[in-house]
């Protein structure tokens, strides 16, 4: 049993989404630095030392305020990046976020780190993208200090979504969308770039940080990091027409509801030919540089993978 957060803390650093893929690497890189930190979490934490724990969720006001009491930055990354309607998108990316805001508003943040995404840049693709285009504009009116960041396909250990990749690439195929080309991160990067953030830097700023690629990759040089990371030589990589994923994904929401990993709204995401970060957004070099090329990135994680039996 883990104890929680019953009472004022000292902590300087909020984070929302600390149990989530992201948000537990910034917990585990915050640890190892000056920060002390209070989270928010809805279910059993993990077993995290350094961390002081608040129960709750973006539609709990009194843990909202609880998190926010005392800290100088938050750092909000809980958010929804899967659902079968677009109700669920607005109600966890827009609405949390506005709670999340009133909080750090009433509580004297100092600096607030949105986690948005690249798809924010295209909100007409997906509801996804368009409920990150909302709460964005949401913390541009707040009256609170605030810089966006964008990431594009973040991978890294404890991912889920680019592990069926891995599985397949494992079994000597990875299947593509239609042809395109998109930047990457490493989560150990981004997370290292959301904590240089919190020191103060970027104020109003929108990044939209990568491993560093001038042109990102393209889905056949994905697949084919891929296939080395999991030790093959190649990979049968066809792409996929967007009816076909949009099939496919209407069959896996059918099968698997709530739990379908590809939904008709991320198809429609996936088939746009160009998720590769404006340069001119990228963070500057003496804030933040990239360490994981995706190449390194992407065979550490296929390592982390095999090392906790995933793969």
């Amino acid at each position: 049993m883990v104890a929680l957060v019953t009472g004022p803390a000292l902590t300087t650093l909020a984070v929302t989404g600390g149990t989530g893929f992201v948000g537990r690497m910034v917990l585990d890189r915050a640890a190892a630095s000056q920060w002390q930190v209070r989270a928010l979490t809805r279910r059993e934490p993990p077993a995290l030392p350094a961390v002081e724990w608040v129960r709750g969720d973006l539609e709990s006001p009194a843990a909202l305020m609880q998190l926010v009491s005392g800290a100088s930055v938050l750092i909000h990354i809980a958010g929804l990046t899967k659902a079968t309607k677009p109700a669920a998108f607005h109600a966890a990316n827009v609405l949390g976020t506005q709670a999340v805001l009133e909080a750090a508003r009433a509580g004297g943040i100092r600096h607030f780190v949105f986690v948005s995404s690249l798809a924010a840049r295209k909100p007409e693709l997906s509801a996804y993208g368009r409920s990150k285009a909302d709460g964005e504009q949401l913390v541009r009116a707040s009256g609170v200090p605030f810089t966006i960041v964008r990431p594009p396909a973040v991978f890294g250990p404890r991912d889920t979504d680019m592990l069926e990749l891995f599985r397949l690439g494992r079994r000597g195929i990875v299947p593509l969308p239609p042809p395109g080309k998109a930047s990457l991160i490493d989560v150990r990067d981004l997370a290292d770039l959301l904590l240089a953030l919190a020191q103060g830097s970027g104020e109003g700023a929108l990044y939209e940080p990568d491993d560093g690629a001038d042109d990102g990759y393209t889905h056949r040089q994905l697949a084919g990091m891929i296939a080395a990371a999991v030790g093959r030589d190649a990979v049968f990589a066809p792409h996929l027409p967007g009816r076909l994923l949009q099939i496919a994904a209407g069959a896996d929401t059918l099968i698997r509801r709530s739990h379908a990993r590809l939904t008709t709204d991320r198809a429609a995401y996936m088939t746009h030919p160009d998720w590769v970060v404006d340069p001119a957004r990228r963070p500057p070099a003496a804030l933040w540089q990239p360490r994981f090329p995706a190449a390194v990135g992407l065979a550490q994680t296929a390592q982390w993978y095999r090392a906790e039996g995933w793969l």
